[in-house]
């Protein structure tokens, strides 16, 4: 299976609680629910199309907690992401949450090394293994290289702090752009679906003038 990451940003990369004000708190966030006033039935066609490639999915213990206390209450048959979420393999990352306390089925809990837990789950037959939410998570497996996809939805909104997708210190990379699914949506919202190039180097260069052209030179 691909692991795909697939999240909600704003202009300045905050993915904390975009859903609702109360949604994570953690770090003294105030500003949650800055998604919704920009969601629209283009936005959810996007995150549809996210989900129909799922074939599993991997969590942090927070999102798996938020998560797991949403969308199980969401019984209509014909919503997409509920049937995909409560019916299809879940992996949760914890080295401190029970078996019993994973009650959100099927669930398996994640206690040994993460990255040979990631490698062995990328092995299974399926399309993806994705990634919703679960900040602490992205982040160890960007650092790791375990990260085929990223799929975002770019709001037109500057939360001004909490948790960015990429903070200070993020191992640094280049990203090629999928270009059939990556366009701007009515309202001003940003789809982007985006494949590692490198990972730990950044391409560079410089302008120069050469003989009076302004001209790029690659390093």
């Amino acid at each position: 299976m691909l692991l795909s990451v697939n999240t909600f940003v704003s202009l300045d990369g905050v993915m904390q609680g975009p859903g609702n004000p109360d949604e994570d708190r953690s770090g003294g966030f105030d500003r949650g629910g800055w998604l919704v006033p920009h969601a629209s039935t283009h936005t959810n066609e996007v995150v549809e199309g996210w989900f129909r490639e799922a074939d599993a999915f991997l969590f942090g213990r927070t999102s798996f907690g938020l998560l797991g206390g949403y969308w199980p209450k969401v019984t209509e048959p014909d919503n997409l992401i509920a049937t995909k979420l409560n019916t299809l393999p879940k992996y949760v990352v914890s080295s401190t949450l029970t078996d019993d306390e994973a009650d959100w089925r099927p669930t398996t809990v994640l206690r040994a090394d993460l990255v040979d837990e990631v490698r062995r789950l990328k092995e299974l037959p399926g399309k993806e293994l994705q990634v919703h939410g679960s900040w602490r998570l992205v982040q160890a497996l960007h650092q790791a290289g375990l990260v085929d996809v990223y799929r975002l939805l770019q709001y037109p909104v500057i939360v001004g702090t909490g948790k960015r997708l990429f903070p200070d210190g993020t191992t640094p990379a280049t990203f090629a752009t999928v270009e059939e699914s990556s366009h701007v949506l009515p309202g001003g919202v940003v789809s982007l679906t985006l494949k590692p190039a490198s990972l730990g180097a950044l391409s560079a260069g410089a302008y120069t003038v050469d003989e009076g052209r302004s001209t790029t030179v690659l390093n």
